[in-house]
């Protein structure tokens, strides 16, 4: 595989700034031993878009990682929002994203919550930490992302008919992306794991092909520490395939670990939802965890607008 040593340009991104990296070529030397050649002579035109937007709708439930109450009567609060994303086939991109308010984790925290006066806002945990919580939901925001005019996946400036063209098979996929993790100086001894963690990427952020989606959700469950594990419904209640994924921190004394849990409608290979857990010697880290339901994935000609309340 030809690699292209000039560096593309800083992308801003809302929260963080995409690192300069190497391009790995979506050339002819990416076809090599696959049916489906990348920018190879004779290559299948990409398949048009089907709206204005890749677009797509999380609904994300996080554990605040402190308590509040009294230290007698202690609860948990969970944090919920709502984000989108949206991106033209010429790879401009707009994000948005809406607090929904903060609520009690759990039945025994709604009613420790109820014996502290039912508050709707909190200013101090029990520790006397300062937050800004709040039960009402907020106004929310939609912002465009500067001067992107580019897809991007696993370090690499895509255009759309790049992303198109990505291999569908599940082998020549996951040696590209090594090549890409490489690329961008992802150390041998992590590159497993953040493979792991970057193909699921392919299952709803990206307007691939459902072949690639399926190449993708293949390659996955060939990793090292991901494994099936049967089925289940995501908080929406709709049934998928699970699976998990384990990754250990590394050092010897560190006992650190991550799990990550997909669901996978496998008959439109989309990602459902991911939950993911922060675990130190087996257990698990409190305020260390979240779910991500997606709600929506796919084209929309709907224009980009502040996320609307569930």
């Amino acid at each position: 595989m030809e690699i292209i040593t000039s560096n593309p340009r800083r992308i801003p991104m809302k929260l963080a700034t995409a690192p300069i990296r190497p391009l790995v070529s979506l050339g002819v030397g990416l076809a090599m031993g696959a049916t489906a050649l990348l920018g190879a002579p004779g290559a299948a035109a990409a398949a048009p878009p089907e709206g204005a937007y890749w677009h797509s709708r999380s609904l994300i439930t996080l554990t605040h990682p402190w308590r509040f109450g009294s230290r007698s009567d202690p609860y948990s609060l969970v944090q919920r929002r709502v984000s989108e994303s949206w991106q033209a086939p010429d790879g401009r991109t707009w994000f948005g994203f809406r607090e929904l308010g903060a609520l009690p984790q759990s039945a025994a925290d709604k009613k420790a919550w109820q014996r502290d006066g039912s508050p709707s806002k909190w200013s101090e945990s029990i520790d006397g930490k300062t937050v800004k919580l709040s039960a009402t939901p907020a106004k929310g925001s939609m912002n465009p992302v500067r001067d992107q005019n580019d897809f991007f996946l696993a370090g690499q400036h895509l255009t759309y008919d790049e992303v198109q063209r990505l291999p569908a098979d599940p082998a020549t996929l996951k040696d590209w992306l090594r090549r890409a993790g490489q690329a961008s100086r992802v150390p041998s001894s992590a590159l497993d794991g953040w493979l792991a963690g970057t193909l699921p990427e392919l299952l709803h952020s990206l307007p691939v092909t459902k072949e690639v989606r399926a190449a993708a959700y293949q390659a996955l469950l060939t990793m090292p520490g991901v494994r099936a594990d049967g089925v289940a419904k995501d908080t929406l209640g709709r049934s998928g395939a699970v699976v998990l994924i384990e990754r250990k921190s590394e050092g010897k004394k560190n006992k650190g670990s991550s799990r990550t849990r997909l669901i996978v409608d496998t008959g439109t290979m989309m990602l459902l939802s991911q939950e993911r857990r922060a675990l130190n010697d087996g257990k698990q880290v409190p305020g260390k965890d979240s779910t991500e339901t997606l709600v929506e994935v796919g084209w929309t000609d709907t224009a980009p607008a502040v996320p609307a309340l569930p």
